[in-house]
């Protein structure tokens, strides 16, 4: 590095954004993570004695420290520490940070670390062109993802990686990052005199969302765009904390975990009868820009899967919910969703419809039985074949309905199907009961004058 290049990082570094420049440079300075960083943790005692010899993966949500820590490794470790982005960097730079980490080892026997921001990014042949090198111990992986390792980096690599999860920060921690950078006379506005009003720092930590860097970048905004007052007090009020950081951060993206998680959440609240949380979970996900349409969706599959013949009602709105915010969209299409969310988890629950998956696993270890003659289709092979001779039309008879034979012969008596003691099906269980009870002894009769014969 030149003069010139000294005097531009220098520069840079002063200009760097607050988030930047508070960045902890110590294991003592990063917050909230004491569950892998704590006082006589794995990963502290490895990182403090420079033993950190087999690869790890961090993962968490952006703002919690993956980038920080793995900066803070360098600072501590004698290895040579190199850097790649997976969003820039591709399977030429890494071949370059092979094949400087063999020849360091070669001549220097040092220890070569690399740290991969968003692992995730890259595809499975660039992750499989690290795997060998870091299986044989070239190179200590410290791999940082907002993504779950777990599905978006390959097996064999999570394999050989200790995961280590990052947490978001808590609020009072949230507050202890914007009171270091207060107070920080070289990194933060220490030399300035810097006041808030009433509920300011309340605002910030509540609406960071867990994300350091988002508190920052807020009290930068706040702090740069609020000129002194004549005593050069730089007053920050509410509306300027309002305006600066306007929109809680939510963690939510269509394709990562917090996608999932939510509305898992969302379906077990409401599976559970819990309305508020149903609601509570609805609402991040509209907040955060989901796709109503793929909630709609999901409404409609759990109306027939947990509420089922309990409430059949709970299909219908569901479905006239779909169909209304198809006319309406957002916002006013908010309000059927919220309808269809209320009803259901209102409503009785049963899962009785899962006795579907009975009956295809009868098919699946028995195979397919044929269809009885008498409930095949007449209108073709009647004259023929006889199909459909036999079969006793129920409408003729007192109340709809005849005890007779639908199940193959082999499966009679079968039963796939069990009413739950829960809303409408309550009555149509005590109605299947007696059918059942009278087709059998009528099919148990049938037999007995068949054996007779």
């Amino acid at each position: 590095m030149d003069l010139f290049d000294h005097t531009m990082q220098e520069r840079l570094s002063h200009e760097a954004p607050l988030a930047e420049r508070m960045r902890p440079q110590t294991l003592d300075e990063i917050l909230g993570q004491d569950h892998i960083i704590g006082e006589g943790r794995l990963l502290r005692r490895a990182i403090q004695a420079d033993r950190l010899f087999s690869s790890i993966i961090l993962y968490g949500p952006p703002g919690t420290g993956k980038t920080t820590l793995a900066r803070v490794i360098s600072n501590l470790t004698r290895a040579y520490f190199e850097s790649l982005s997976a969003v820039l960097a591709g399977v030429a730079d890494l071949r370059r940070v092979i094949a400087e980490a063999l020849e360091r080892r070669k001549l220097y026997q040092r220890r070569t670390i690399l740290f991969v921001d968003e692992v995730h990014r890259w595809n499975k042949s660039q992750q499989d062109a690290l795997l060998p090198h870091v299986e044989t111990g070239l190179l200590t992986l410290v791999g940082a993802t907002t993504q779950n390792p777990y599905f978006d980096v390959i097996k064999a690599l999570v394999s050989r990686s200790r995961v280590f999860e990052i947490k978001p920060l808590g609020e009072a921690e949230i507050e202890q990052v914007l009171l270091c950078a207060l107070s920080d006379p070289e990194r933060g506005y220490g030399k300035s005199r810097v006041a808030f009003e009433p509920g300011v720092m309340a605002h910030f930590t509540r609406m960071a969302g867990g994300d350091a860097r988002n508190a920052l970048n807020a009290l930068e905004l706040a702090v740069e765009t609020t000129p002194p007052d004549s005593d050069g007090v730089i007053n920050v009020t509410l509306e300027v904390a309002q305006e600066s950081i306007q929109k809680r951060a939510v963690l939510y993206d269509k394709g990562d975990d917090a996608h999932y998680d939510t509305i898992s959440a969302f379906i077990k609240s409401i599976r559970g009868s819990d309305p508020d949380a149903a609601l509570y979970w609805l609402a991040k996900m509209l907040y955060a820009g989901e796709d109503p349409r793929f909630i709609l969706r999901r409404l409609i599959v759990l109306a027939g899967e947990d509420i089922g013949l309990a409430d059949p009602m709970g299909l219908v709105v569901t479905n006239a919910a779909a169909q209304a915010y198809e006319y309406i969209g957002l916002p006013e299409g908010i309000f059927p969703i919220t309808e269809a969310t209320l009803y259901l988890a209102t409503a009785p629950k049963s899962n009785s419809a899962m006795a579907y998956f009975n009956a295809l696993k009868e098919i699946e270890e028995n195979g397919a039985k044929s269809v009885p003659v008498h409930l095949m289709d007449s209108s073709r092979d009647a004259k023929g074949l006889g199909h459909g001779q036999g079969y006793d039309y129920p409408h003729q008879h007192a109340g709809h309905w005849t005890p007779q034979q639908y199940l193959p012969d082999s499966l009679v008596g079968k039963v796939f199907y069990q009413p739950s003691d829960q809303g409408y099906e309550i009555q149509a269980g005590k109605r299947l009961k007696r059918w059942r009870e009278a087709q059998a002894k009528a099919l148990a009769d049938l037999t007995k004058e068949q054996g007779e014969v």
